[in-house]
C-alpha cells in the first residue's frame, strides 16, 4: 500500500511528466523573435548543455558506485545534483531553441541513419526518465527503499543513455551549426 507521501506526489508525477515534454514542444517551437523580442541567438548554449549531459552521466554512474559502497548520504547528494543538472540542461536546452534556429544535419548515408537514431531514441527515452526518475525519487523521499531499488534499475541505464547521447548527438550535430 503507498504512504502519504507516495500519494501526495504521484498526482505531480502524472501533472508533470505530461506538462514538461508538452511545454518543450510547445517552446520548441516558439521563436522569440517572431513574438516581437530584440534577442540574439544564444549560440553559445549547445556545448555548455552537452556538458552538463556528460557531466550527469558520470554523476549518475557515481552515484550508483557510491550506494553499491554504503554511501547513502552521498548516493542521495549526487541523485539530487543529477536531477539539478537534468534541470539546468532543460532551461538552457529550450532558450537556445526559443532564440536560435534548428540546425539540420549534415551528414549523408549511413552517418545519418545513425545520428537520427540515436537523436529518435534519445528524444524518446528521455520522455520516458521524466516519470521514472520521479518515481524513483519519490520511492526514496517516502523510504521504500525495495521499491526504489527495483525501479532505480530500470531508470538508471535509461537515464544513463539519455545523458550519453545527449553529448553523442551535441558531438555529431556541432559541426553543422551556423557561426
Amino acid at each position: 500500500m503507498e504512504n502519504n507521501i507516495e500519494k501526495k506526489y504521484n498526482v505531480w508525477i502524472t501533472i508533470l511528466s505530461i506538462a514538461i515534454p508538452l511545454v518543450v514542444a510547445i517552446l520548441f517551437k516558439v521563436k522569440l523573435r517572431d513574438l516581437g523580442f530584440d534577442v540574439k541567438p544564444l549560440s553559445f548554449l549547445p556545448p555548455i548543455y552537452a556538458t552538463i549531459n556528460g557531466i550527469t552521466a558520470v554523476v549518475l554512474v557515481w552515484a550508483v558506485i557510491s550506494i553499491k559502497n554504503g554511501k547513502r548520504k552521498l548516493h542521495e547528494n549526487l541523485m539530487k545534483t543529477a536531477i539539478a543538472l537534468s534541470v539546468a540542461f532543460l532551461a538552457m536546452y529550450v532558450a537556445y531553441h526559443m532564440t536560435s534556429e534548428a540546425t539540420k544535419y549534415g551528414g549523408e548515408g549511413t552517418l545519418k541513419a545513425i545520428y537520427f537514431f540515436i537523436l529518435i531514441t534519445h528524444i524518446t527515452l528521455s520522455i520516458v526518465t521524466i516519470p521514472l526518475v520521479l518515481v524513483t525519487y519519490v520511492r526514496a523521499l517516502a523510504e521504500k527503499f525495495d521499491k526504489h531499488k527495483k525501479i532505480a534499475k530500470i531508470t538508471f541505464p535509461i537515464w544513463l543513455y539519455v545523458a550519453v547521447t545527449g553529448v553523442i548527438v551535441y558531438l555529431m550535430i556541432s559541426p553543422y551549426y551556423v557561426k
